[in-house]
C-alpha cells in the first residue's frame, strides 16, 4: 500500500489519530489541512509532516493525494465528501455521513456514479478483533437464535455545565448529539455484529444543561482547559438517550447513550443474548469476551491469535485497543482499494452504511418529538 498517498482535513483529535493510523499501515500521509492556514501549518509541524495545505482546494488539486480523510466537524461532511469524490479521489469519512438523509442518500448516488472509487465511513469499533469473534461466531450458529441485545455507550467528558465542544451545537453538530455522536458507534457494531437491523425504534432523549458555558476560544475534544472567560449558550443537543429497539426476524433490545456519566470516560458495552449462549464485551477491556453458558461453566476468552476464528497482528498477553481498532478499518480500506476490483463486496463501513445511520437517528429523534414507535 506504499505506493497509495493520502491527505488529512481536519486538525483536531481525529486528525492525529487518523495520521498515527494511516502510517502504522504503510500509507503516506502527504500533509493536512485545517479550517486556517496557520493551524495547517502547526498541524503539519507537530506531526513531522512535510505539507500544510493553504486550503481544501489545494488538497483536492495535489494529484500526489489519491485518497483523503476527512475528519471536520459534522456540517462540512457532505459537501467535502461530494467533492472529493468528483476530484476523482477515494474518500474516508468521519462519522456521521451527513447532517441529513437526503443529503448521505446523495452521496450514496454519487459514490455509485464513481465505481471506481472507495467511499467509507470510519465506524471503526467494528474491527476490534473480539468484536469479529463475536459476528463470526454469531455466524456460525454457535450463539443460536438471538432473542435479545443490550447495551451502553457512556462517557463523562460533557458532565459540566463548563464543559464545551462544536459538538454540543445543533448547528455543528446536527439535532442529535449523544446519539448520532457515540450511538451510532453501538448501532453500527451491533447490527454489524449480529446481521440484524433495527427496523423501530422507541426513544426518550434528555438535555441536561439547557445551557452551557462557552470559552471565548477553541476547545479541543476532550480537553480538560479551563477558560478565564465565557459566554452563555443554548443547548438542545441530548446528553443522555435511552432507546427501544425492534429488529428484523423478532429480535429486542435496549441501549443507552451518555456523555455525562462520572468516571466512564470511554465505555461502550454490548450483552447478545442468544438461544445456546450469551456474548459480553466491554471496549475499556478490549482483549476480554464473555461467554454465558446454560448448563457449564461460563468462559473468558482472551484476545489471543491461535484462539481466535479471525487473525489478530499480535500474539496472545500483547493487548491491543482504541488505536488498534482504526488500523484495521484503514487496513480494510487501503487493501479493498489496491486489490483494483471495486465490483468486489467492500470489506469497508460504506456510504450506504452511514446513510443507514443517519436514517436510524432520525427515526430516533422522531421517536422522541412523538412519544411512539417509529418504524425505520
Amino acid at each position: 500500500m506504499s505506493e497509495i498517498s493520502a491527505a488529512m482535513i481536519g486538525t483536531g483529535f481525529m486528525g492525529w489519530v487518523h495520521v498515527e493510523a494511516l502510517r502504522r499501515i504503510g500509507v503516506r500521509v502527504v500533509g493536512i489541512c485545517g479550517s486556517t492556514p496557520a493551524k495547517s501549518d502547526a498541524a503539519a509541524k507537530q506531526l513531522g509532516l512535510g505539507r500544510g495545505y493553504q486550503s481544501f482546494d489545494d488538497v483536492l488539486n495535489d494529484d500526489e493525494v489519491h485518497s483523503i480523510h476527512i475528519g471536520t466537524p459534522n456540517r462540512s461532511h457532505f459537501e467535502m465528501a461530494k467533492r472529493v469524490l468528483e476530484a476523482g479521489k477515494h474518500v474516508l469519512c468521519e462519522k456521521p455521513l451527513a447532517m441529513t438523509s437526503d443529503e448521505s442518500s446523495q452521496l450514496v448516488r454519487i459514490s455509485a456514479e464513481h465505481p471506481d472509487l472507495a467511499a467509507g465511513v470510519n465506524y471503526n469499533i467494528r474491527f476490534n478483533a473480539l468484536c469479529q469473534e463475536a459476528r463470526q461466531r454469531i455466524q456460525d450458529g454457535d450463539v443460536g437464535n438471538i432473542f435479545h441485545i443490550n447495551g451502553s455507550y457512556v462517557q463523562d467528558w460533557l458532565i459540566k455545565p463548563t464543559d464545551y465542544n462544536w459538538r454540543v451545537l445543533a448547528s455543528e453538530g446536527g439535532d442529535l448529539r449523544a446519539v448520532s455522536d457515540i450511538g451510532t458507534h453501538w448501532l453500527d457494531l451491533i447490527q454489524r455484529t449480529t446481521g440484524l437491523e433495527v427496523e423501530a425504534v422507541f426513544a426518550d432523549l434528555y438535555t441536561v444543561y439547557p445551557t452551557r458555558q462557552r470559552p471565548m476560544g477553541e476547545v479541543a475534544t476532550f480537553s480538560n482547559e479551563a477558560a478565564a472567560e465565557t459566554e452563555a449558550v443554548e443547548i438542545t443537543t441530548e446528553d443522555y438517550g435511552a432507546i427501544l429497539l425492534r429488529f428484523q426476524g423478532g429480535a429486542r433490545g435496549t441501549v443507552h447513550v451518555s456523555q455525562v456519566t462520572a468516571g466512564r470516560k470511554n465505555c461502550l458495552r454490548f450483552e447478545i443474548a442468544g438461544s445456546k449462549k450469551s456474548l459480553y464485551w466491554n471496549s475499556e477491556s478490549p482483549n476480554e469476551l464473555w461467554i454465558g453458558h446454560r448448563d457449564e461453566a461460563n468462559e473468558l476468552l482472551m484476545r489471543d491469535p491461535a484462539l481466535l476464528v479471525n487473525a489478530a497482528d499480535y500474539p496472545g498477553g500483547h493487548n491491543e485497543g482504541y488505536a488498534d481498532s482504526f488500523k484495521y478499518c484503514f487496513r480494510a480500506f487501503y487493501e479493498y482499494i489496491a486489490r483494483g476490483d471495486f465490483s468486489a463486496e467492500p470489506t469497508f463501513p460504506t456510504f450506504a452504511d452511514g446513510h443507514r445511520e443517519i436514517v436510524l437517528c432520525e427515526a430516533i429523534l422522531q421517536s422522541h418529538q412523538t412519544g411512539s414507535w417509529v418504524e425505520v
